[in-house]
């Protein structure tokens, strides 16, 4: 059996950084070692995945997603935790808009996850008939992103 350390100071420092940048949880990975701090409720408990927040781009979400968008067959849902972009710089044209035509593939938006920019990208081709993210803000593993029908 192993033995497992754990680096006290590490957590600490992430739970501040969870403080000031209003995230819900953070993961940082060394080699084989990884902590994961979460929010839950008013305390920080250790627990998946990152994103340090950032300012907003271009781009507006359609109107709040219904409770339901998750279980849409078009919904493309988020692969990671991180903060959300829809342009690829501050004042570049977005990626997508509502009503446009995407093709599978094309990048959807930008999600900022431990200092990287991961494209998301179109599993299918279709119409983009909703965006249910805001840009510049956190989202969640698995939480729907945009409808394309």
């Amino acid at each position: 059996m192993s033995k497992f350390n754990i680096d006290n100071d590490a957590i600490r420092q992430l739970a501040e950084l969870l403080d000031d940048t209003n995230l819900t949880e953070i993961e940082v990975a060394a080699g084989d070692n990884r902590i994961r701090v979460a929010r839950q409720g008013t305390m920080v408990a250790a627990a998946p995945a990152a994103a340090p927040a950032a300012p907003a781009a271009a781009a507006a979400p359609s109107a709040a997603a219904p409770a339901d968008a998750g279980a849409h067959p078009g919904a493309v849902k988020s692969p990671m935790v991180g903060v959300v972009y829809f342009a690829p710089e501050p004042g570049a044209a977005a990626f997508i808009s509502v009503g446009a035509s995407v093709t599978e593939g094309q990048t959807l938006m930008l999600i900022e996850a431990m200092k990287t920019f991961n494209p998301i990208r179109a599993p299918k081709s279709g119409k983009v008939t909703q965006i249910i993210a805001t840009d510049g803000h956190p989202v969640e593993y698995d939480e729907p992103l945009v409808i394309i029908e």
